[in-house]
């Protein structure tokens, strides 16, 4: 499969916050505590582009820029020198092929150079094949961190830039 990516634009935004929902409801997180509720998701350009030099968010396109895919990054201020990895996302023909990987190191070399040492991440083990991604990655688990934005999230990782 050809990789597509580029910038989120604002014309990107009703198409991945669709994306997220269906995922998350297709995993049974459509409930309260989860991103699925978040008005912020119809407007993901809107918090990435109010500070560029900490926020990135990046999607997928097929040849007919149609979004298949996205994944962000945005400060973490719990832990000095970290970045969140956010909203990361597949459509269904775009799993399978090694995009989730590539989304996470192309984030991971926009946040080392925004300057961010760290990345944390929450998931929920509904998602195991997010877990297992993650963790190949090298993300490892930590405890639950005392501020958790999505409180139905019970998977916390971390890892070393």
């Amino acid at each position: 499969m050809k990789i597509n990516y580029r910038k989120l634009l604002p014309r990107d935004n009703t198409a991945m916050a669709e994306l997220i929902r269906y995922n998350l409801k297709a995993n049974g997180l459509d409930v309260p505590g989860t991103v699925y509720f978040d008005e912020i998701i119809w407007h993901l350009t809107d918090f990435y582009d109010e500070k560029p030099e900490q926020r990135a968010y990046f999607v997928l396109v097929d040849d007919n820029d149609k979004v298949i895919g996205g994944i962000g990054l945005a400060e973490f201020p719990d832990i000095e020198g970290c970045a969140e990895l956010q909203k990361l996302y597949l459509a269904d023909e775009a799993k399978g092929h090694g995009l989730g990987y590539f989304l996470i190191d192309l984030l991971e070399k926009e946040a080392e150079k925004m300057g961010y040492r760290k990345m944390y991440l929450e998931t929920h083990t509904n998602l195991q094949t997010a877990i297992h991604v993650y963790e190949k990655a090298g993300y490892l688990e930590i405890p639950r961190p005392e501020f958790v934005m999505h409180n139905t999230m019970n998977k916390f990782y971390i890892k070393e830039l």
